[in-house]
């Protein structure tokens, strides 16, 4: 496996960045600061295919591989944390199981508005009560009632449903059936009965909306199953497996914004009569932080290649996402610590960083969870 960029790669990493650094990365404090998305980036997206990496040309996505689109979601993380994770999210969680398993109809009525840069799509897994263990812990349900399916039911830290057209909703469609009980639905917000509640007040991302949704009574179309009856399981743990690519090349992103503007101060900062960069202390730190990120960074792009070649990236995905979130968090707090005092200021751009990247353990399975996910697989490669 050779994990240096094509010339293609290359051309489109710096397309990206490009508008990465024209668009999104001056106005990213402002993104924080306001709790809202700079659309009038957003809106220009479609044209380097950032609101439909990997959605067929014929919906307006650009059809991309898994290699290209973890590309383009670091240059974002690297731009802004909470532009990357809306646009990831709407990428990977809704776009992905549209085209993995939706219907031409679905593809369609949705793809075409998702790719548009006019929304972004959402998917609702977790609920106040199931987090990591969604098997055991979901209880929002659908039943058949005539031509429709009933929700009824919560979910908690949902990305994007105040600008969703469509979420796609994990619910128990048989209690008795365990892990083979599941489905997913497409609901439309408008829906009678559906509440999105007002965003969360978060540590970090404040631009991304996280808000929790209430289904009392929603009825939706019984062709807004997506995929089989009972299979919403094991399209959950496939969808989370490739979000978890995503989610290591936001960290890597991320990690890659705090040791630039680490370096760059460390470069211009004078202590003891030189620049604090000539110090060994803060060179061990930069040489830490080179050598851990560009590990996390071909860690993901392995995945991503395992992915596009069609073998199991389970194992891989986890590892690349285990390791890039947490050498994200040291990374970030390392770039706090070159900065000193005003690491710990708003006026400087780690600070927001850290903040941001804090989630990144966390959601789309915690480390703890994506240590148990290598572990079996280990031990079942050891027979």
């Amino acid at each position: 496996m050779d994990f240096d960029l094509t010339q293609e790669q290359r051309l489109y990493q710096r397309a990206v960045r490009d508008f990465c650094e024209g668009e999104i990365k001056p106005y990213a404090a402002q993104v924080d600061a306001t709790g809202e998305l700079r659309w009038e980036a957003i809106r220009q997206m479609p044209a380097l295919g950032l609101t439909g990496l990997q959605v067929p040309e014929e919906y307006g996505g650009a059809g991309l591989d898994t290699v290209m689109a973890s590309i383009a979601v670091e240059e974002l993380a690297r731009a802004c944390g909470s532009t990357a994770l809306s646009v990831s999210a709407h990428n990977g969680l809704c776009c992905g199981p549209l085209v993995n398993w939706g219907t031409p109809a679905q593809k369609a009525r949705y793809l075409p508005r998702l790719t548009s840069g006019e929304a972004l799509g959402s998917l609702a897994l977790t609920e106040p009560g199931a987090g990591s263990d969604l098997a055991g812990g979901v209880q929002t349900s659908a039943v058949r009632e005539g031509d429709s399916w009933v929700i009824t039911g919560s979910k908690a830290w949902i990305t994007n449903p105040r600008y969703a057209p469509v979420i796609i909703t994990l619910v128990r469609t048989d209690k008795q059936a365990g892990a083979r009980g599941f489905s997913m639905l497409l609901v439309e917000p408008g829906t009678p009965g559906l509440t999105i509640h007002p965003p969360e007040k978060k540590m970090g991302l404040n631009g991304s909306p996280t808000q929790m949704l209430s289904y009392d009574g929603v009825r939706v179309p019984l062709d807004a199953l997506l995929g089989e009856a009972g299979r919403g399981f094991h399209q959950t743990m496939q969808t989370l497996d490739a979000g978890r690519i995503s989610i290591g090349a936001l960290s890597v992103g991320l990690a890659q914004a705090a040791f630039e503007e680490a370096v760059k101060y460390a470069q211009a900062r004078r202590a003891f009569g030189k620049p604090i960069a000539e110090h060994q202390a803060i060179q061990w730190m930069i040489a830490d932080a080179a050598l851990e990120i560009e590990a996390a960074r071909l860690l993901v792009y392995r995945a991503a290649w395992l992915k596009d070649q069609g073998r199991d990236f389970s194992k891989a995905a986890a590892m690349a996402k285990l390791m890039a979130s947490e050498v994200a968090e040291k990374v970030c707090r390392s770039a706090i610590q070159i900065h000193g005092s005003y690491g710990y200021s708003r006026e400087f751009p780690v600070e927001r960083i850290y903040r941001d990247q804090r989630l990144m353990t966390i959601g789309e399975g915690t480390s703890e969870i994506q240590r148990l996910v290598i572990a079996r697989h280990t031990l079942r490669e050891f027979g």
